[in-house]
């Protein structure tokens, strides 16, 4: 069975401090949202944490200074586009030089739904970049590493989750990203590398929300009544954040938040 998280036991604290203290962490897409809510649990618990963006350094540096200043670890900023990879190769030699292994990695940032894009876009960033992006990190993963896969509840039910037209094609890409990933456990298992899905219903505050609720008025208040409420980005980045070091479960797959509209 999938470990499932409610709103009643979702943590507010979800790694001890210091507990982290000597790792190293790359969250992608971690200038904002989910990504950056994640990479400061980390930091909290000692981790030094490599913050990673596409395009936006100052929002980047801004949070690597918060997370410094706060918790006196090193939080590096590397530029990279996952679908680039050349500049993949690039960010993680850059680890390599300063930090020599990486202990964490939260494939957290996705996307699709941007406009001016190529049609093929989604499923480049969803599963093309997710599996570069976690080949490319598998030398510098020490047995007792952790690889954490951020996805959402109409990707990971696809085949049974009701989906709003605007967002099927990145569902199914991220889907696509996350068997791809699976089909690499074998391999992360041979070199003791933990891999652990998170999977969440739609959270507040998020631009893949706001994507949606600007082309499907209501979309956001139909879901908070179907789940009584929504996470947050700082609650479902503690469920992620947590998922980089609890147990990996049976299936590899930790279900945060409500599910009762997406199983069949």
């Amino acid at each position: 069975m999938s470990e499932t998280v409610s709103e009643e036991n979702a943590p507010e604290t979800p790694i001890p401090a210091g507990s982290l203290t000597g790792k190293v962490a790359l969250v992608t897409g971690s200038s904002r949202g989910i990504g950056a809510d994640t990479a400061g649990y980390l930091a909290a618990a000692g981790a030094d944490v490599v913050i990673n963006y596409r395009n936006k350094a100052p929002r980047a540096q801004r949070l690597a200074t918060k997370l410094q200043e706060a918790y006196g670890v090193q939080a590096p900023t590397i530029g990279a586009d996952l679908t680039d990879p050349e500049s993949v190769t690039a960010m993680f030699e850059q680890i390599r030089e300063h930090f020599g292994k990486l202990d964490i990695l939260v494939l957290n940032a996705s996307g699709g739904m941007e406009s001016g894009m190529a049609e093929d876009y989604a499923l480049k960033l969803n599963r093309d970049a997710q599996v570069n992006a976690l080949r490319t990190a598998l030398p510098l993963l020490p047995s007792g590493a952790r690889v954490v896969f951020v996805t959402s509840h109409q990707a990971h039910f696809v085949e049974t989750a009701p989906q709003m037209a605007d967002y099927a094609p990145v569902a199914r890409s991220k889907n696509a990203g996350e068997q791809a990933l699976r089909g690499l456990i074998g391999e992360l298992d041979a070199k003791g590398i933990g891999f652990t899905v998170v999977s969440g219903d739609m959270i507040e505050g998020t631009i893949t929300a706001t994507l949606l609720e600007r082309s499907n008025p209501g979309a956001i208040e139909a879901s908070r009544k179907q789940a009584g409420r929504l996470y947050t980005v700082s609650e479902f980045a503690a469920e992620v954040a947590a998922a980089a070091v609890e147990p990996v479960p049976a299936d590899h797959t930790k279900l945060v938040g409500d599910v009762s509209a997406y199983q069949a």
